[in-house]
């Protein structure tokens, strides 16, 4: 897999991504070893054309379109607010603010897993590691919805506790720091705006930033109507309110990273339009051991064998079907392997997917 924007690793050797070649191909003798992404062994087929191209467009890096410095000043700004509301939810005896801080809190950690996991898909890929650390931006959200439903159980437990026995609360100093709750968790989402609709990650981000503000006003509302009214069971309730949204919010995320982290196809592609346009590209006669995963929230990866009979080496088709899958399915990192077709390939169940 090739991209450009890459230099040099620790030990002065070239990175590969210095010399983008998509539609780059191997002459029927090439070793196939170390490119059977779906794990077959195809001994008997011929590597006519075996195509690994990264992206092919000059301005693509590994890097989230969100830069770090979002991260770092998102992280910043809420988990000081996390640090005020949680010690005036305690003076103030407001369970839904200290709900609503465990919340902020979970974001302040969602926020450095997404923006560790930014840093390291920066990192060129190894010997080793030669898809590089793409793959931490999944299991930074798979980690992130884990620790959303833990915190969350805690928060509902406390809830159904003091629901049979409700403490007064300061709804004063609640509104106040709910109303800077609010402030925090808009401008926090204002970082992630521009790059939100190119980006998972950042989508997310700007989401539950989003959400939490929202969150923010209904503790607001709630404290309101409890000192206009005094009805004190209007804090556990909201409380509860609070630990469903986020359950709600978090089950998704969780089976959307679990899904990727299983290579799932993602959920943005269509495998059948894409076995279709495969199928349609020039002397393609049959299409098989088709693989599609997500080597990380933003980039995917696909594995084909094409059969063209009689076609030979075509360094032009490869050129346009990476650029195909690029431009029309946001598939940046296709290993395409073509075949003439004379040798039956005998698949095994699990190769068909």
């Amino acid at each position: 897999m090739t991209e450009p924007g890459k230099g040099q690793d620790g030990a002065g050797r070239t990175d590969e991504r210095d010399h983008p070649h998509a539609g780059h191909s191997h002459d029927a003798g090439h070793d196939p070893e170390g490119h059977d992404h779906a794990g077959q062994d195809h001994a008997g087929h011929a590597h006519s054309g075996h195509s690994h191209s990264g992206d092919g467009h000059a301005g693509h890096a590994h890097a989230m379109p969100t830069s770090l410095r979002a991260f770092a000043v998102g992280a910043s700004l809420n988990f000081g607010f996390v640090i005020v509301e949680a010690a005036f939810g305690f003076f103030a005896g407001s369970l839904a603010l200290v709900a609503d801080a465990g919340h902020n809190l979970s974001d302040v950690l969602g926020l450095l897993l997404a923006w560790g996991a930014a840093w390291l898909a920066r990192r060129a890929p190894t010997e080793r590691r030669t898809y590089g650390y793409g793959r931490s931006s999944i299991l930074a959200a798979l980690a992130n919805a884990m620790l959303l439903l833990l915190g969350t159980g805690g928060i509902m437990w406390e809830a159904v506790t003091r629901l049979g026995d409700p403490e007064p609360v300061k709804t004063g100093i609640v509104m106040a720091v709910a109303l800077v709750g609010i402030g925090v968790n808009v401008g926090t989402a204002l970082l992630f705006m521009a790059d939100r609709k190119r980006d998972l990650n950042v989508r997310g981000a700007f989401v539950h930033m989003v959400a939490d503000a929202a969150v923010s006003l209904g503790v607001v509302v709630a404290a309101a109507v409890m000192a206009l009214t005094g009805w004190l069971w209007l804090d556990p309730v909201v409380s509860l309110m609070i630990a469903l949204a986020i359950v709600a919010g978090t089950w998704g995320l969780l089976r959307d990273s679990v899904n990727l982290a299983m290579d799932m196809v993602p959920a943005h592609i269509d495998r059948a339009e894409v076995e279709a346009y495969l199928a349609a590209l020039a002397g393609v006669s049959a299409v098989h051991d088709l693989h599609i995963w997500a080597l990380s929230t933003t980039e995917v990866a696909l594995t084909a064998h094409l059969v063209r009979p009689g076609a030979g080496l075509d360094d032009a088709f490869l050129a346009e079907a990476a650029a195909g899958l690029k431009a029309r399915f946001g598939i940046g990192h296709p290993a395409i392997q073509v075949e003439a077709g004379t040798v039956a390939c005998a698949l095994a169940p699990a190769d068909v997917v």
